[in-house]
C-alpha cells in the first residue's frame, strides 16, 4: 500500500509527535500534499521499549485522515494507555514506533479462513469487544485456535466464546511497518 518513503514519513510523524509531547519538540505538521496519507484509515500505533510492549491504541473507524490519526495515536499510546503508566521523555530514545495501518474488516463466518499472521481479528458480544492485531499471534506463537481464545479474552469473554453464534467476529489485514524496518530498506 505505502511506499518506503511514505512509511518513513508516518513514523517520523508519530516520532514528532512524541517528541513534542515528552521533550519540548517542534509540534509536527501534517503532509497535506501527500494524498494518501491524507486518507482516512484506521490505525494503530504501538510503541515498545526493549522490545517490550510500551503502549498501543488505535481506532477502528477512521474519521479523519491517516496522518491526523496517527498524531493522535501516538499520543494515547504514550499517554493513555490503561496498562501502562505514561511514557516519560526520559524514555523517548529508547522507545521503538510500530505502525499498523488497518484494511476494512470482513465478516467471519467460517473460523477455518482465518490465517494466523495475515488476519487481525475484532470479536464482539453484547457490550463487550476487543480487537488483536495480526501480529500478535505470530509473536507468541499462537495456534488459530489459541488466538480466537486471546480475542475473547480481550474483549472480556470467556475462552471458547468464539465458538457461540451470538458472538461476532470480523477479520482484517494490516499493513504493519516499523522504524527498525523501514531505516533498513535504503
Amino acid at each position: 500500500m505505502f511506499t518506503t518513503a511514505q512509511r518513513r514519513r508516518l513514523l517520523e510523524l508519530a516520532r514528532a509527535q512524541l517528541g513534542y509531547l515528552l521533550s519540548d519538540g517542534p509540534e509536527p505538521a501534517l503532509p497535506l500534499a501527500d494524498e494518501a496519507l491524507m486518507e482516512p484509515k484506521g490505525a494503530f500505533v504501538t510503541l515498545k521499549r526493549h522490545g517490550l510492549l510500551r503502549g498501543c491504541i488505535g481506532t477502528l473507524m477512521p474519521e479523519q485522515p491517516l496522518a491526523q490519526i496517527i498524531l493522535e495515536m501516538a499520543e494515547a499510546a504514550a499517554r493513555e494507555d490503561p496498562r501502562f503508566p505514561p511514557v516519560r521523555g526520559i524514555e523517548l530514545p529508547e522507545i521503538e514506533i510500530e505502525i499498523s495501518v488497518l484494511t476494512p474488516f470482513e465478516p467471519v463466518f467460517d473460523t477455518e479462513e482465518i490465517e494466523v499472521g495475515v488476519h487481525g481479528l475484532l470479536m464482539r458480544r453484547g457490550s463487550h469487544s476487543g480487537l488483536l492485531l495480526p501480529q500478535v499471534p505470530t509473536e507468541y506463537g499462537w495456534s488459530r485456535e489459541e488466538f480466537l481464545d486471546h480475542t475473547c479474552h480481550k474483549a472480556g469473554l470467556p475462552v471458547g466464546a468464539w465458538r457461540d453464534p451470538e458472538t461476532q467476529i470480523w477479520s482484517f489485514s494490516a499493513e504493519v511497518f516499523s522504524e527498525a524496518e523501514v531505516g533498513e530498506e535504503d
